[in-house]
């Protein structure tokens, strides 16, 4: 474990150059939470690219960047006397004792499903949650709103009892989704689809986000992995066509396939 004294060092030196930077530079100056906040977000992604990547000089690297945007934060609400960034310290501190008393109390929890079902109880008991939708960020990506609506309606013990329901699921959904553009018929390009589609595409992806909860994998991640690699291998098909001189674009799909086949099974 790092030194203390160490930390606590490199925390104040950050604090102080947040403030020297509020009070000499131009931006810094004109920022407000509302500015800040997207790169904030940003940086929120950046760092699980990194975490996924398992780039560890990375991570160390965006770390700083989302620390760094917590201290700033807190400079704001320091400079308004509503909170600093020791307030948000010993805050936080004091939510994680409260929500583990299987550490700090005498509750006995053994597995993880069992903490998190505490903590939610914790959240209603000690922090006046109500509702069963509490504190559920409309700005969140819709993958992430969609688990976490899942997740609060879980805690309310509305959830399939294993992966196999979510799983059937899907595959209703994709039917239904199947029947609606077989009557409607599939859009133009550009134009707006049908309201049944829309819908229809709306219950699917919701079901594969359930399902994904159901089998313990982040859906936003997942997606996002699958995203870089159909990318890692559209750019190695175009490459291999290169190598056999002709221009990925201007092949016909059966052929663009075939190359796709083969960066797939390069990049194996």
């Amino acid at each position: 474990m790092s030194g203390g004294d160490g930390l606590g060092e490199a925390l104040v030196e950050l604090q102080e150059l947040a403030e020297r930077l509020r009070r000499e530079c131009p931006w810094d100056r004109a920022q407000t939470e509302r500015t800040i906040v997207p790169h904030t977000v940003e940086e929120a992604y950046e760092v699980a690219d990194a975490a996924v990547a398992g780039d560890d000089a990375k991570l160390v690297d965006e770390l700083g960047d989302l620390l760094f945007q917590t201290v700033f934060l807190a400079l704001l609400l320091e400079e308004r006397g509503a909170g600093d960034l020791a307030e948000v310290a010993r805050g936080i501190h004091a939510k994680l004792v409260r929500r583990h008393p299987h550490v700090f109390g005498d509750a006995e929890l053994e597995t993880p499903g069992a903490v998190k079902g505490r903590w939610e109880e914790l959240k209603r008991e000690q922090e006046d949650r109500e509702g069963i939708f509490h504190d559920v960020p409309e700005t969140l990506p819709a993958l992430l709103h969609a688990r976490k609506v899942q997740r609060r309606a879980a805690s309310a013990g509305f959830d399939w009892l294993d992966a196999a329901g979510p799983l059937a699921k899907v595959r209703e959904e994709a039917d239904e989704l199947e029947e609606a553009v077989a009557a409607a018929g599939a859009p133009a390009a550009e134009t707006e689809p049908p309201v049944a589609v829309v819908g229809e595409v709306g219950d699917l992806l919701f079901t594969a986000v359930n399902l994904a909860r159901a089998l313990n994998v982040d859906p936003e991640l997942a997606l996002r992995a699958t995203s870089a690699r159909f990318v890692r291998r559209v750019e190695r098909a175009a490459e291999l066509a290169e190598e056999d001189g002709w221009d990925w674009r201007e092949l016909d799909l059966e052929e663009q396939d075939r190359y796709y086949r083969l960066a797939k099974e390069a990049l194996a």
